[in-house]
């Protein structure tokens, strides 16, 4: 399973233009990273582009998980080596309980299907963990559920399938301040108990409050032009992008 994720010098475009042009970047088990940029800046773009988003086009670079480049790579393969992206809008399954759904994500990856006592004992155990009301299992996967209950669920994803490095694109979107607070919390958990590792990409500081990064990077016009530690999250509250942009202009 996957220990580290790194990214050397990615050029990533969509048929009508280039999104990402050179990006650098490393995310081993164990550590937490903030991407910030404003939107537009290419933070979704290599997010998907990580999970082998068909719709974009590696144009140079490339992508490598413990040293083995993993740009060719399907999607379920770049999951099966510790893998995971949350969604910025999770799509909704009518008919599928979020328990099937988990059990069938956990047997995709398995030479031989989990065995009904493990599963509800892992179920449970996670269910415990993230403070999760254990009839959530049984609704229908993100079918009616609010905003903070969509991001619930891959947390909850998170702890049943224990990837290695988790790239959390935007999950803080549309939440209010009580979800914002349980999906942050859900993350640190499963760092502490899992470690987790994790690539936030967020353009608010907010989630930032509950899950405090080592590692912050910041994005803008496709490259990361700037990295730090917390004291950068600190800076952008205080002096927006604006003024990272201009320091960055002058430095060219």
């Amino acid at each position: 399973m996957a220990t580290s994720l790194e990214i050397r010098n990615l050029h990533v475009r969509t048929e009508e233009r280039e999104i990402l042009r050179g990006v650098d970047l490393a995310v081993r088990k164990g550590e937490l990273h903030a991407l910030m940029g404003p939107n537009g800046s290419g933070k979704s773009t290599l997010a998907n582009t990580i999970m082998g988003h068909p719709g974009y086009e590696v144009t140079d670079g490339e992508i490598l998980v413990d040293g083995e480049n993993i740009t060719e790579l399907a999607p379920h393969e770049r999951a099966k080596l510790g893998l995971f992206l949350a969604f910025q809008y999770p799509v909704a399954i009518p008919g599928v309980s979020v328990a099937n759904f988990l059990r069938l994500a956990i047997n995709a990856q398995r030479e031989e299907p989990i065995k009904v006592k493990e599963f509800g004992q892992q179920l449970r155990h996670a269910v415990e963990l993230l403070d999760v009301d254990q009839g959530f299992t049984s609704r229908h996967l993100n079918d009616g559920f609010s905003g903070g209950e969509k991001k619930r669920a891959e947390v909850l994803q998170m702890a049943m399938l224990r990837p290695q490095i988790a790239v959390l694109d935007e999950t803080d979107s549309g939440l209010d301040i009580d979800a914002l607070r349980t999906v942050a919390e859900g993350v640190a958990k499963l760092h502490a108990e899992q470690g987790l590792g994790a690539l936030i990409i967020t353009h608010y500081q907010r989630i930032l409050d509950y899950v405090r990064p080592e590692f912050v990077h910041i994005m803008m016009d496709g490259r990361i032009v700037m990295n730090g530690g917390n004291e950068l999250v600190e800076r952008l509250e205080q002096e927006g992008y604006d003024r990272i942009r201009e320091e960055v202009a002058a430095r060219a």
